[in-house]
């Protein structure tokens, strides 16, 4: 090939690479990373990414350069030249790509057992979905529960995630990982936050009637502030703490399916809460009575226009009296 040929075609390398890499940078493909584990991801993706264009780079470069030099010309109806292949440019084009796939599996599967290391004292916590709700519990807190996933800057966490019924994927993607839910198996997940601020928490896996509204939120707070938040929870005074009926009725994810003005939640997925009153007085039936029977027997009076068996049927086995008493006056005593 002439010196002018293989300066045409490294030029045209070169523009496709600067086109194909700008589009890269300067659309925003991934969120800004809130973890360590998601710093390593993106080094992956770029990692990969860089190949990918150098390669695209060179076959658009060697398809754009044959197409104009070689083009057959309109009045030109004669045979092309019979090509017997070239030993050693085939082999090139094959360890080459070889060496670079290894490469790729080498690098993601050095990042994947890194971001599987979750040191020597994570924090733990445990995270339940159930349709269409999460719930968190921190075993060295005292077992103290949350509605909400509350991080400390810094620390690697270790979560460990059940399913009460269906298939549900545990999702923030600002800490790029994701994590399936399976009932019966438990699996796990170590999250280092990296940076302060409140991030989404998605289910990413079809779970049923409410499953767009299966979602949280997940705090990451100071080393210091989060040592508070603890205290105010064990204590019953921070929101969600204790006892308390507002904390359950966030903890226990009722939000996630149910309208109730005082909590500021207007799910749909079961009925409105704010008239329990007036339904129970229709109904014949006292109202903590009715709320009670809803919470503990969800499939022995219906709404109607809603289905049975989409509540879980196992809150009077997993909550206690007390806890199932404070919840009732919540819904029926409370007020926006």
């Amino acid at each position: 090939m002439r010196r002018g040929s293989i300066v045409r075609m490294v030029a045209i390398g070169v523009v496709v690479a600067v086109l194909v890499t700008l589009v890269a940078t300067l659309i925003q493909w991934l969120p800004t990373s809130a973890s360590e584990e998601m710093d390593r991801i993106t080094f992956v993706y770029w990692f990969a990414t860089v190949i990918c264009i150098a390669i695209f780079a060179l076959v658009a470069a060697v398809i754009v350069y044959s197409v104009q030099t070689f083009r057959v010309q309109p009045d030109d109806d004669s045979d092309g030249p019979p090509i017997h292949g070239h030993t050693g440019l085939e082999i090139v084009w094959t360890v080459i790509p070889a060496m670079l796939v290894i490469a790729i599996g080498i690098v993601s599967a050095i990042v994947l057992a890194r971001n599987g290391e979750a040191g020597t004292n994570p924090l733990k916590v445990k995270v339940f979905a159930q349709q269409f709700a999460w719930r968190f519990e921190y075993p060295d807190q005292d077992n103290l529960r949350s509605g909400q996933l509350y991080l400390p800057l810094g620390r690697k966490v270790r979560l460990e995630l059940e399913a009460a019924d269906v298939l549900h994927s545990f999702w923030v993607p600002d800490f790029g990982q994701k994590q399936d839910l399976v009932p019966g198996i438990t699996t796990k997940l170590v999250i280092t936050p990296k940076r302060i601020g409140t991030y989404r928490l998605i289910c990413t896996e079809l779970c049923g009637l409410g499953h767009a509204t299966m979602r949280s939120t997940v705090h990451v707070l100071t080393p210091g502030e989060w040592d508070t938040w603890v205290q105010e929870q064990q204590s019953g005074t921070g929101e969600g703490g204790g006892a308390q009926g507002a904390g359950l009725f966030a903890s226990q994810g009722c939000g996630g399916c149910h309208a109730f003005a005082p909590a500021g939640t207007d799910a749909q997925v079961g009925p409105a809460l704010d008239n329990l009153a007036e339904v129970a007085k229709n109904a014949g039936e006292d109202p903590a009575a009715y709320v009670k029977e809803s919470i503990v027997e969800p499939n022995k009076v219906v709404a109607s226009g809603y289905q049975a068996g989409v509540m879980p049927q196992n809150y009077g086995q997993t909550l206690s009296e007390e806890q199932i008493d404070a919840l009732v006056k919540y819904l029926t005593e409370s007020k926006e």
